[in-house]
């Protein structure tokens, strides 16, 4: 479609103040964790795209004027030579994006090979962008070029153009630590270990300290599975307005704008069922054909299609069973959403939530897969559960890294941990020759090495959540 030149203009001088001379706006000196990754990108000599990837409010925007402020205050590029365009804006959505770049070009004309910076926001709605790119990155190296996307460019045929073109930063919401940090919470040191396995060298006054200390984590750590990891909704002190804003401003426009938009679903209705049926089995295993049945004969194709929407809008993670061959690539998913706080938002607990110990129990499982996964996201693990015949023998989440099986079991609960509730994984360690295992746990008395239920080849861990989270955001 045709736009007139001077829309276009006006919009585009309105998104990038720097070329006039003027502020970013109203950006804040607090950065997320993944602005070290972004940065390095920036200062890399690497001609491949950034491709920052997540679901809606999780700041990938704020990132990347961050970003932009840094380069031009201290890297001094040109600020005529930065563009930053959002293709959720109606004019540039119907501009398109070579348009958009020629109105840029026309403002701004550049030398041949002069380096130029792209950021382009919500990507997804610019059709045959995976082509594009691969085309600028192959035959224009003049060209840095950041994207964002609050749908996955995976699910759609493109991961061939994206080999070696670009990398992916997934931007999950807010870890724990960052939380904190936000909300500038003021806690005495806490230890600090770089990994999980530091713990097996501890000594019994090393897990006494870190008790002492890291108790006060606690509250904090129940306040972040109520208000979630979504920066805009976790900086809102009423507990009640930030909730409805987790309901209106996140869930409810991905399922009925950006469903529709960029899927074509029409049967919302359907869609905001299945959802609210992850909310209620958050941290299951799932059946499509029970899903089928008890949602009014929703077919199991609809289910199945609607559960590749919600990961491919980055509303959930599916993990499969652990193991190899086609009775695993049949087994059942399990599913955690993506962000422990989405339950309790849509389903209206509020604080409810910290009194009902099951749902208590799976926001917590959910938090710490969500950490696990941004922690070692760099490292390409595979993610997957463990279930025997019986359901006692489960082990709730296994990181593959490298050639790592690391073993995890969520034990939130007020009781003690007993070697009962810990069959599933202690097999898991004797089966596959793993030589640790974690439990993580509610009760600060649980935290030590569970000695008198390892063996000679493996031994178990049992560690606080607030603290497993807390250390696996730093």
């Amino acid at each position: 479609m045709d736009i007139p030149k001077s829309e276009l203009f006006a919009v585009l001088q309105e998104f990038n103040p720097w070329w006039s001379e003027q502020s970013s706006g109203d950006l804040p000196d607090w950065e997320r964790t993944a602005m070290k990754r972004l940065r390095a990108w920036a200062m890399s000599s690497s001609k491949r795209a950034l491709l920052l990837s997540g679901a809606r409010q999780t700041g990938k925007t704020t990132l990347f004027r961050q970003l932009i402020r840094q380069l031009v205050s201290e890297k001094q590029v040109e600020p005529s030579k930065i563009l930053y365009a959002t293709f959720d804006h109606p004019i540039l959505k119907l501009a398109g994006l070579e348009k958009t770049l020629a109105a840029w070009a026309e403002l701004f004309p550049t030398k041949a090979g002069d380096t130029q910076w792209l950021f382009l926001d919500e990507i997804q709605y610019v059709d045959d962008w995976q082509v594009w790119v691969k085309h600028q990155v192959d035959f224009k190296s003049h060209l840095r070029i950041a994207l964002t996307g609050s749908a996955s460019p995976l699910r759609d045929g493109s991961t061939e153009s994206g080999v070696g073109r670009w990398e992916t930063l997934p931007l999950p919401t807010l870890s724990f630590g960052e939380y904190l940090s936000l909300r500038q919470v003021e806690l005495d040191p806490v230890p600090v270990v770089s990994s999980l396995i530091d713990c097996f060298e501890w000594s019994a006054g090393d897990f006494a300290r870190a008790t002492r200390q890291g108790q006060a984590l606690v509250p904090h750590f129940h306040e972040y599975l109520l208000r979630g990891g979504f920066p805009e909704p976790a900086l809102t002190d009423d507990l009640t307005r930030c909730q409805r804003l987790l309901r209106e401003d996140i869930v409810d426009k991905v399922l009925k704008r950006d469903m529709t938009a960029l899927y074509g679903v029409r049967r919302i209705i359907e869609l905001e069922k299945i959802f609210l049926y992850l909310c209620y089995h958050d941290g299951g295993i799932l059946d499509i054909a029970a899903i089928s049945r008890e949602l009014d004969g929703i077919t199991r194709e609809s289910v199945s299609k609607f559960l590749d929407l919600f990961e491919s809008t980055h509303l959930i993670y599916r993990l499969r069973p652990y193991g190899y061959g086609k009775d695993i690539l049949r087994g059942k998913t399990k599913v955690y959403l993506a962000d422990a706080a989405l339950p309790g938002s849509v389903l209206l607990l509020g604080r409810r939530l910290l009194k009902e110990p099951k749902r208590l129990g799976a926001a917590v499982e959910t938090a710490f897969f969500k950490h696990v996964f941004t922690r070692y996201y760099a490292d390409q693990p595979t993610f997957s559960y463990s279930r025997e015949k019986t359901k006692e023998l489960e082990v709730d989440l296994v990181a593959e890294v490298g050639a790592r099986i690391v073993p995890f079991e969520v034990k939130y609960q007020d009781a003690a941990v007993t070697p009962g509730k810990l069959k599933g994984l202690c097999q898991f360690l004797e089966k596959n020759g793993i030589e640790h295992g974690y439990v993580i746990t509610r009760r600060w008395e649980d935290f030590r090495i569970l000695d008198e239920w390892s063996n000679k080849n493996s031994r178990i861990l049992a560690v606080p959540a607030a603290l497993a989270c807390y250390w696996l955001s730093l």
